[in-house]
């Protein structure tokens, strides 16, 4: 099982097909397995190299439990320390929601190594981890049946598999993960000059504030899925993936 390290926290990942890499990072108490899920591994992977990594917390990656162990410049530093391993200069990347977040977080910290960013159903802007918070000191108390709950009353229905990695979680590590608010990164959004593209269902609570920043961004593609909310705007892949392979293909590598 391939790791790399960031101030020895490891990171893992795992690598799939050929060609440009392509990093993937999935979303808040999900793990790398949710792109196979999504049917995105078999269609991308023909075509690019893809990296896809655990974030710290998550799956089989360290899952600190000091608030501290998650700033995003360490969540950023994740993913560069995956691209060292691996000897990879400049790659592509795909986040969704806290993936996405991460994202924007790589425009501000290692914008260089980064010919593309793909940020889906997340924005750059300060947000309160509240509600995350107490779903988790709920889920605690008692038992992880609430937090899946919790879940689905956020993000509507969750798939078994969803689920099940959603119960399989260090709880105590996603709760340090939340602990803080997430900051602001408006003033990055002028700077982003690489090539964006930028996606949201248009049920997702999240949509406006992802169509408000793409104003402010200098070399952005965005797009949006009709009646989709969080969760399914990713479980709809073959609604995503044309814009994403579409876009790859007018980015020099």
């Amino acid at each position: 099982m391939p790791y790399a390290t960031n101030h020895n926290v490891r990171i893992h990942y795992q690598v799939e097909g050929e060609g440009p890499p392509l990093v993937l990072q999935h979303g808040f108490a999900n793990n790398l397995d949710i792109w196979y899920e999504r049917g995105c591994v078999d269609p991308l992977k023909h075509d690019y190299r893809l990296i896809l990594i655990d974030a710290r917390g998550h799956g089989a990656s360290d899952k600190p439990h000091a608030p501290e162990a998650y700033t995003l410049h360490q969540r950023a530093g994740d993913i560069v320390a995956v691209l060292d391993h691996l000897y990879i200069a400049k790659a592509h990347f795909l986040g969704y929601s806290m993936g996405g977040w991460i994202g924007f977080g790589l425009a501000q910290y290692a914008a260089e190594r980064f010919h593309a960013l793909i940020l889906g159903g997340s924005h750059p802007y300060a947000r309160s981890m509240e509600q995350q918070r107490q779903a988790l000191r709920k889920a605690l108390e008692q038992g992880r049946d609430a937090f899946v709950a919790d879940l689905e009353a956020q993000y509507g229905p969750l798939t078994p598999q969803h689920k099940a990695r959603a119960l399989a979680n260090d709880l105590e590590a996603l709760l340090a993960a939340v602990t803080q608010d997430r900051p602001s990164l408006e003033a990055v959004l002028p700077l982003m000059t690489m090539p964006c593209l930028l996606f949201a269902g248009e049920a997702d609570p999240v949509y406006p504030a992802v169509k408000e920043c793409v104003k402010q961004m200098p070399n952005v593609t965005f797009f949006s899925l009709p009646g989709l909310g969080h969760v399914e705007a990713m479980a709809h892949s073959e609604l995503v993936l044309p814009h994403i392979t579409t876009f790859l293909a007018t980015v020099p590598h």
